[in-house]
């Protein structure tokens, strides 16, 4: 689908932009780690600037029809200055990862303009091991984790030597500014256009009576599931407190073949996997806070995709969510894995996935006063304890500028009240977790860090001894931890450089980079 000037923005996006306050930024991004030295930033903005055709929306600013006439529209922004959204700066020595993770949490903590195109790039020259990154910042009604990893391959190429650039591109002229009346016309406009649409499904069903029954009957269950959901809340936790404006950022390195390992041995999905791994991990930490998790069952805004090939590499979003367990309850990692398996099975059965993308429809038609009450709702501290989503990744590495990514880290963002949220993102043959916190509220997120490799050390350990459970078997009655739920791994205050010149880390005051120790190897080969 083209980024058109004047598109008015879905429900879904629009959404991210109700959600949004003092403490609450709805922006998502990564921290991007690459060998080599870094570009010139004159060459880094040519490169940047040659590639933004493919992605017209980063031209373009938000705009909101007079008198509430419709949902904000995307046009295109006259004042433009790529400067501005692509910046430089440099870690102060040693550069440490810890530095360059402190920088990214700040980053984070600051909100995007919404005077000007919703995104920050940020160029971080200094990393330890000959080595910068990149700081990606995008307004998330801009953009979804999924459409983000098609994107960018705008900036990044398949091979060392850059693609080159397109000869007949021509210089960007923007559209002028709508006038009131024609953004009222516009609005109007996209709401007819919803409308239309409605119409010509409704013309649709009445020519195929049978198909169209089952997709009803499947939407109808959809919704009714989620309702049933929003009538049985996540319980009350810790994370779900008032949060700030200040974020933490923690990143843990793990290899992809560990997960698949343990799916193949004990079963499910490596999602799955992912799910009960996290889960682990929070128990850990509850139980490192004194919190009681007999009979206690977390919940997880699971985001799940529903962007066709046919919209793949557009802007926006298209997800719908499941709340996904976590059963923080269930000490037994191999029951824990089987019932976060049964779990999921059951939810992609249940059609709460369709539901979601029913309501996300008929919201479409909504006026903006009803869709921000709904937002606001569907963000609601009685639906889900922290943000899971776990972003697909190529499996093969990419290069910017001719330097190889090394590592690529997700961030997610916080919806108010909710002080943790975990990112999972799988990158040739990696999985980095980046969890962001808020500042006050998880001053102990490193126990969430560690919890997490210890987790998977603990289904890596089971699977080679566990046959892959039966349909039959049950997962077991609830009960508490035990006390090597709060054991901790032991890490050297030392930071020590590797064979390769890649450090190993230890412990920062704030922020730390994890290499994950879920397996005997690293990523590179060498022993932990």
């Amino acid at each position: 689908m083209p980024q058109r000037h004047l598109d008015r923005l879905s429900s879904t996006d629009a959404s991210f932009l109700h959600q949004e306050g003092p403490t609450s930024h709805m922006h998502i991004g990564g921290v991007l780690v690459f060998e080599g030295p870094p570009p010139d930033i004159t060459q880094y903005l040519d490169h940047v600037r040659s590639r933004l055709h493919l992605v017209p929306r980063y031209r373009q600013k938000l705009t909101t029809p007079p008198l509430e006439t419709g949902r904000p529209l995307w046009v295109d922004d006259p004042d433009f200055n790529l400067e501005y959204h692509v910046r430089q700066t440099a870690l102060p020595g040693p550069g440490t990862e810890e530095q360059l993770f402190l920088l990214a949490a700040r980053i984070a903590s600051q909100p995007l303009d919404r005077a000007k195109p919703l995104w920050e790039n940020w160029l971080v020259e200094g990393l330890e091991g000959d080595r910068f990154a990149l700081i990606s910042k995008t307004h998330h009604a801009l953009v979804d984790g999924v459409s983000g990893v098609d994107l960018a391959t705008v900036l990044l190429d398949l091979e060392p030597s850059a693609a080159p650039r397109p000869d007949d591109l021509e210089p960007w002229r923007p559209r002028p500014e709508p006038s009131s009346v024609e953004l009222v016309a516009a609005g109007v406009r996209g709401l007819a256009g919803a409308a239309v649409g409605l119409l010509e499904r409704t013309v649709s069903a009445a020519a195929q009576p049978a198909r169209s029954l089952g997709v009803l009957r499947d939407a109808a269950e959809g919704v009714g599931e989620i309702v049933w959901a929003g009538l049985n809340p996540a319980p009350e936790t810790p994370l779900n407190v008032e949060i700030g404006p200040h974020r933490r950022y923690v990143v843990v390195r793990h290899r992809l073949d560990d997960y698949k390992a343990v799916k193949n041995a004990l079963g499910g999905t490596v999602n799955d996997v992912l799910l009960t791994v996290v889960s682990g991990a929070l128990a850990r930490w509850l139980h490192s806070r004194g919190v009681r998790t007999e009979g206690l069952e977390m919940r997880a805004l699971v985001p799940v995709s529903v962007r066709t090939e046919a919209q793949r590499g557009t802007l926006g979003n298209q997800l719908a969510a499941m709340r996904g367990p976590l059963p923080v309850y269930i000490h037994d990692p191999v029951a824990r894995l089987e019932f976060v398996r049964r779990a999921m099975d059951g939810l992609k059965e249940s059609k709460q996935a369709v539901g979601a993308a029913t309501l996300a429809a008929v919201n479409n038609l909504a006026p903006p006063t009803v869709l921000a009450q709904a937002s606001r709702l569907q963000f609601s501290t009685r639906l889900f304890n922290l943000l899971v989503t776990n972003i697909p990744g190529p499996q093969f590495p990419l290069y910017l500028l001719g330097r190889r990514l090394e590592d690529l880290f997700p961030l997610a963002f916080l919806p108010k009240n909710h002080a943790l949220a975990v990112a999972i993102m799988s990158y040739n043959g990696a999985i980095d977790y980046g969890l962001l916190a808020d500042y006050d509220a998880l001053p102990d997120i490193d126990v969430i860090a560690d919890g997490i490799d210890a987790s998977l050390r603990e289904l890596l350990e089971a699977a080679p001894r566990s046959a892959r459970p039966t349909a039959a078997s049950e997962p077991p009655a609830r009960s508490g931890p035990t006390s090597n739920d709060s054991a901790r791994n032991g890490d050297s205050d030392r930071i020590l450089p590797t064979a390769g010149g890649r450090p190993k880390r230890g412990p920062a005051a704030d922020m730390r980079a994890k290499r994950g120790r879920g397996s005997q190897t690293s990523r590179k080969g060498q022993s932990d």
